[in-house]
């Protein structure tokens, strides 16, 4: 009993390790992201403004424009690598995202309705939850009807379809969406941004995420068994269709609600899971708060360089689509070696 008291708590250690620094780095990266843009500060101005003893001019800058602006790529960030870590787990695949299962599109296009029905920031959010429900409950409902094929393709197949089918509607909504009012902010939030966002923005999502990761942390030792297989998890006493129901149900919010903050953010929940993986290992109460450590400063970093590189703001989705698309690629071919 000892010794295996000792081999559970031994492995704990370099990754309680790991999660401490990664939280340290964490901080230092909002730090300076605080301080960069074009009114520049200096570590002295900023640590003032935020103590609340600094001109106010500073103290308007870091406190109506960068802290809420660094809070939702923190939240963002750490949301997606969630729930992609989450998905990947549960289908026992990591080349599985939100993105290609539908979840995205699907949320997507729920916002963009709710966005055409000129409806509040709190019934967007709902509508982005049922688009997305929607879209990863077909999907997997599909993939259970066809037997005789692999999964994984076929899970990735159908969300190609239902992601093609969510882009046609939501084109379609721009059509017909007020070119003067509406389309300019259908067609800015599906680039993803988090420019103008403040703390009144932020407040409806922050709830529905830690919702959505309450479960998550809770079921993390089921979600493991589910990941050996159905078979395995019915013989030692998982109901497997619940667990795999809140499991689903909650990356699915957590994504849904995060999509209505920034828009579409692609490719978060599949390069960062990854990433996190190959640092602590498959073991989801471990790869869980990597993630959503390693997500959190990976679009903070990318949405500081977002505003910041260029005079015009480039949206975040093209930015992580041009790191993210090289790493599939990449993940592909490791795939095709024999990694799985």
């Amino acid at each position: 009993m000892g010794q295996g008291t000792t081999a559970d708590v031994a492995p704990r250690r370099p990754v309680l390790t790991l999660t401490g620094g990664l939280a340290l780095c964490l901080a230092g990266l909002a730090f300076v992201a605080v301080m960069i843009g074009p009114f520049g500060l200096t570590p002295g101005q900023t640590m003032m403004a935020l103590l609340g003893q600094g001109d106010a001019q500073a103290e308007i800058v870091v406190w109506n424009i960068r802290l809420p602006r660094v809070g939702a790529a923190l939240l963002v960030g750490a949301a997606l690598a969630a729930a992609g870590a989450s998905y990947q787990a549960l289908f026992r695949n990591p080349l599985v995202s939100p993105d290609i299962l539908g979840v995205s599109a699907g949320a997507g296009l729920g916002a963009v309705a709710g966005i055409f029905m000129s409806l509040p920031v709190a019934a967007i959010q709902i509508s982005a939850f049922v688009g997305g429900m929607v879209a990863v409950g077909f999907v997997t409902l599909v993939a259970s009807m066809i037997r005789n094929a692999d999964r994984t393709l076929t899970l990735v197949l159908i969300g190609v379809v239902i992601g093609a089918l969510a882009g046609a509607a939501t084109s379609l909504l721009k059509v017909m969406a007020d070119p003067y009012d509406q389309l300019p902010a259908i067609t800015f939030w599906l680039l993803g941004s988090l420019a103008a966002i403040t703390t009144e923005d932020i407040l409806p999502a922050l709830p529905l995420v830690a919702i959505g990761l309450v479960p998550l942390a809770l079921l993390r030792w089921r979600i493991n068994v589910l990941s050996l297989g159905d078979e395995e998890a019915r013989a030692l006493g998982i109901e497997v269709g619940r667990t795999r129901f809140l499991v689903i149900a909650s990356a699915t919010l957590i994504t849904a609600s995060v999509t209505a903050l920034a828009g579409v953010v692609g490719w978060v929940g599949l390069v960062i899971p990854h990433i996190a993986r190959m640092l602590v290992g498959p073991g989801f109460g471990r790869l869980l708060p990597v993630s959503v450590l390693i997500g959190a400063g990976y679009l903070l970093i990318v949405d500081t360089l977002a505003r910041t590189i260029a005079q015009v703001e480039v949206p975040l989705g093209i930015l992580t689509a041009v790191i993210g698309a090289p790493f599939f690629v990449w993940l592909l071919a490791r795939g095709r070696r024999g990694w799985t």
